[in-house]
């Protein structure tokens, strides 16, 4: 597939950029500003960055921005980003924006909120349906928790919603799921939940999510960094 002329200027920006000294993650967010594709088939691999045409994925892009210039960024500092969503250069919200552009800022809102906290809302409720069968002394089966987590927060099991999504989207139906479908179902459900949800409940989820998101980010911060070791090189 052929690179599209607004998606060679960002990876030629990307290359040139680094060859003149500029941090590399700098670069890198100024190549994504730059990109125009919301998805594409590149070494074998699908990407899609735009979920939706609404939600951005911005790693996803940024992952695939880094191949073209592999060898030039340190190791250590590709593996903190992508692995321990670690950059190299700690950027305030305005300074990553004004980087990304507005539009594509925006559309990473979509996908943070719309995704990522949609995730970690599953996951808080989840284990408040396993506490509280565990409380009141009944079996805790994994399929049954999670059934109950997503009737509270949906209206339905999970896969009622996954085959009425499916049907929705005209997609195979099929036993697994991938990794951009699952986003692209998590983002289904995001807005599935707030058609059926006053604002008061849609508030306290988003609550509730952040604050899962938050016990996550603590309880990272006090896990072993591969940076902090000198035990182990790269």
């Amino acid at each position: 597939m052929s690179i599209s002329i607004g998606d060679a200027q960002a990876i030629q920006h990307l290359k040139e950029a680094i060859a003149e000294g500029k941090r590399w993650y700098v670069a890198l967010l100024e190549a994504i500003k730059l990109w125009r594709s919301p998805e594409e088939d590149y070494n074998g691999r699908h990407y899609r960055y735009l979920i939706d045409n609404e939600a951005f994925d911005w790693l996803l892009l940024a992952e695939r921005l880094c191949e073209e210039v592999d060898g030039l960024i340190p190791e250590k500092e590709y593996i903190n980003l992508f692995f321990f969503d670690t950059p190299p250069v700690e950027l305030g919200k305005d300074e990553f924006r004004r980087l990304i552009g507005d539009a594509k800022y925006k559309s990473y809102l979509s996908y943070l909120y719309g995704i990522l906290l949609e995730q970690f809302l599953i996951l808080a409720v989840t284990e408040e349906v396993r506490k509280r069968k565990s409380v009141s002394g009944l079996v805790n089966n994994d399929r049954n928790v999670v059934d109950e987590a997503y009737q509270c927060l949906y209206g339905a099991i999970q896969t009622e919603l996954l085959k009425d999504f499916r049907k929705e989207r005209h997609y195979p139906l099929s036993r697994s799921i991938g990794l951009a479908e699952l986003d692209e179902f998590t983002y289904w459900l995001f807005q599935h939940r707030i058609r059926r949800c006053d604002k008061s409940c849609v508030a306290s989820d988003t609550k509730k999510a952040l604050q899962k998101l938050q016990y996550y980010l603590e309880l990272k911060a006090k896990l072993p960094h591969p940076s902090h070791s000198s035990s182990k090189s790269l």
